[in-house]
This record gives C-alpha cells, structure tokens and sequence, in this order.
C-alpha cells in the first residue's frame, strides 16, 4: 500500500471508529432513560421524594406541594386543589365530576404538554367514595405508581401521576363544629372587639365577665351592652353592684 492510499485510509478509519462510539453513547443513553422510566413507574413517589430533596438545597427553586383535597359537607361535595394556576382553590361541579387535562375547558386545567387534552378525571360516587378514571390517555394515569386502566378507588394520601404531573390527594370525611374560646382568652386575642365581633359571645360568658369587673365604668357598659342581658341578669347586676358600695355604717 502505497503513502498516499495509507493517509487516505487512516481518517476513513478514524470517522468510522467514531461513529461506531457515538452509535454505542446513544444506545446507553436510550437504555438507561428506559431503566429510568420504568422506575418511576413503579416508584414515582420515592424518585419524587429525591427530587424534592435535592430541589430544598436550591434556595432560588420554590418547592410547591401540589394536591387534590375531597371534600364533603354534609350533602355538599366539592374539592380543594392548587393544581389551577398553582393558586388553592375550592371547585364545586353538581355531577361530581372534575375533568383534568391541558385544554382550558377542563374543571382542572394544568398547561403541561405530556397531559392529553382531556387526560383523566376525578370523580364522587354516593356512599362509595373519590375515583379516579383514565380517558385512554397518551402518556397514562398513575396511583401509588400503579397504572389506571379502569376507574381507581381513591384513598387519603394516595400519591397520582398524570403523565408527568404529580400531585396528593387528600380525603375531608368530617367536620365538627369547636366549642368557644373562654372569655379571658378571646380578650387576649381579640382585644378591640366591635358589636358585631361581640355578638359570637355567648351571654353567659358575657355576664360572668361583667361579674369579675364591677367598678365605675359599670353603668356605662350596662348602657352599651343592655340589649345583652335579660331582665333577671340586669337586676341581679344592679343588687351586686348596690351591695358592694354600701357604707361600712349602715
């Protein structure tokens, strides 16, 4: 082999070489985004744990927790999201049902280009519960990192992916109505209260507060507050109020 043939070969070799690589670099990469994705398939809650983590040592990266809450009331059934504009709001539909995907007419509409146009909905069936339904979209439907291909039952803290979108839900089963705050408490926290805040009090606490502070500024929250105190409670007031300022000589 002549010089000439010999330096014209030897690059031909060397892109060939090349190439071979870069074909073989491709092919891991392909392979390893394959690996990656099937473990998030069958983990995303704790790749989503990770990447949270790793995201609090970025201070100029804001951590939102997004999620769904159930919400029901009685007879009144409605959720509490920030899927929406990344804003809490509470979405109240009369079917119970609330469509979520990237075009703006759905009840939850989230601008991500891996959700379907109508990805999936959540849905509230009487006495039965939250479900959660697939509309056969392109990217799939995920709860605790298992594939939706039917209409899932939804429980209290369960982990769903909607394509790339990740979020909690959350179940409100009750409500219950707390006592009152004691008198000497609600003072402390609300301490210019006007007529209307005054009206939360019950007239008991009312009366037992006036009890502990008779003094010279008694009448004038008498004249203030009479329409508070019954004709019994006002008569009682005056005979304690009489009795203590009476002269040690009588």
């Amino acid at each position: 082999m002549t010089e000439i043939s010999k330096s014209h070969f030897l690059p031909v070799k060397g892109l060939s070489m090349m190439a071979e690589l870069q074909h073989k670099e491709l092919e891991r990469r392909l392979s390893l985004f394959q690996v990656f994705l099937k473990l998030y398939e069958q983990h995303s809650n704790v790749l989503d744990d990770i990447l949270e983590l790793e995201n609090l040592t970025q201070p100029s990266f804001a951590v939102n927790q997004s999620y769904i809450q159930g919400v029901l009331d009685g007879s009144t059934v409605y959720i509490i999201t920030n899927l929406c504009d990344r804003q809490t709001q509470s979405l109240q539909q009369p079917q119970g049902i609330w469509t979520i995907g990237r075009d703006d007419s759905n009840g939850i509409y989230i601008a991500d280009k891996y959700l379907s146009e109508r990805h999936a909905a959540i849905q509230y069936i009487d006495h039965q519960g939250f479900y959660l339904i697939d509309f056969k979209s392109a990217n799939g439907s995920f709860v605790n990192g298992e594939p939706v291909y039917q209409p899932t039952k939804l429980d209290d803290g369960d982990r769903i992916r909607l394509g790339m979108v990740s979020f909690d839900f959350f179940v409100n089963h009750t409500s219950r109505t707390l006592p009152t705050v004691a008198m000497e408490l609600l003072m402390q926290l609300v301490p210019g209260m006007d007529d209307n805040s005054m009206n939360i009090l019950n007239s008991h606490e009312q009366y037992k507060y006036r009890e502990q502070n008779f003094g010279s500024d008694l009448i004038d929250n008498l004249r203030y507050q009479h329409s508070s105190f019954t004709l019994e409670e006002k008569s009682d007031i005056l005979d304690r109020f009489f009795s203590r300022h009476k002269p040690d000589h009588l």
